[in-house]
């Protein structure tokens, strides 16, 4: 009876589990309930296990159900994955690439990579869109983008497979006019907290309710990494700051590094991700073009 478990009713059991009721599995998967509860039961007769209390108004996962979950979602993943490599290797090379790049990436090291790809792939046009936190997945997620470049959203979608790039240098930086330029040594967030913060906002709702890195309650927010360095350039706050993009500005004195308490004993980097759909991953192109992003790391380094 076990060789006779399908697909099917693993992807029902994990969404029942999931959503927390058979009802909302089925809108989940647009099925009846009643079809639902009868792809269950079919299930637990199978296995001789029961997955399900359902003593209550809901069902509540067994012992030996929740047991089951993570050996269901497993052999699940393995399945979405073989399908997507077949289907990866039937397309052949992509028509084009599509790829959404968090601000934050360094140019220099992206314009290195999107040269080189564009003299191995002469006949792949490359559609490049810069986003900011939640809005570089949101695409990746909608299927509109191939590959997502993610650092300013640390957080990374369990529907999406990531894998590491590069680090990128940062630095808490404000105009030399600004009150915290002349303050020497650590700064505690009590006076941060007193001066505005310039911040990266969103352009999508995946990190609404989520702050990464904001320690004033006074902040302006800018969905444009430009208009942040021309802020801070002109004394209207403090930030972060990729180093690269800035160092020239620490240089000739246009910006001030400062220490700040929270960080110790330096701004920590960003971890940039490559990321893209469990279900979709990169073909050819995508997957050279990944490949020359992590050998062009030198370059994200001033």
């Amino acid at each position: 009876m076990l060789d006779g478990v399908s697909m099917d009713q693993l992807r029902t059991f994990i969404a029942a589990a999931d959503e927390g009721s058979f009802s909302a599995a089925g809108r989940k998967l647009r099925r009846a309930q009643s079809v639902v509860s009868q792809t269950l039961a079919n299930l637990e007769a199978q296995i001789d296990v029961q997955l399900f209390d359902r003593a209550a108004r809901y069902p509540v996962l067994t012992e030996q159900g929740t047991a089951l979950l993570a050996e269901a979602r497993l052999v699940v993943s393995g399945m979405d994955g073989f399908k997507a490599k077949a289907r990866t290797i039937a397309e052949g090379l992509e028509p084009e690439l599509s790829v959404v790049v968090d601000v934050m990436y360094p140019m220099e090291s992206l314009t290195i990579a999107v040269g080189l790809f564009r003299a191995a792939f002469p006949h792949t046009p490359l559609r490049l869109y810069v986003e900011a936190l939640g809005a570089v997945v949101q695409p990746v997620l909608q299927g509109a983008c191939r590959i997502g470049i993610i650092g300013s959203m640390p957080v990374v979608p369990d529907a999406v497979d990531a894998e590491k790039l590069l680090d990128v240098a940062m630095v808490t930086v404000t105009g030399p006019a600004h009150p915290l330029a002349r303050r020497k040594g650590l700064i505690r967030q009590r006076e941060l907290e007193q001066h505005v913060q310039l911040v990266l906002t969103d352009r999508s709702s995946l990190s609404d309710g989520k702050s990464y890195g904001v320690f004033s309650p006074l902040t302006w927010r800018l969905a444009d990494l430009g208009a942040k360095h021309a802020f801070l350039r002109a004394g209207f706050g403090w930030g972060h700051m990729p180093l690269a993009m800035v160092h020239n500005d620490l240089d000739s004195g246009a910006l001030v590094a400062i220490q700040v308490e929270n960080f110790q004993p330096s701004t920590p980097p960003i971890a940039m991700l490559a990321v893209y759909r469990k279900d979709l991953p990169p073909g050819p192109a995508g997957r050279w073009f990944l490949d020359q992003l992590k050998q062009t790391e030198s370059a994200a380094r001033p």
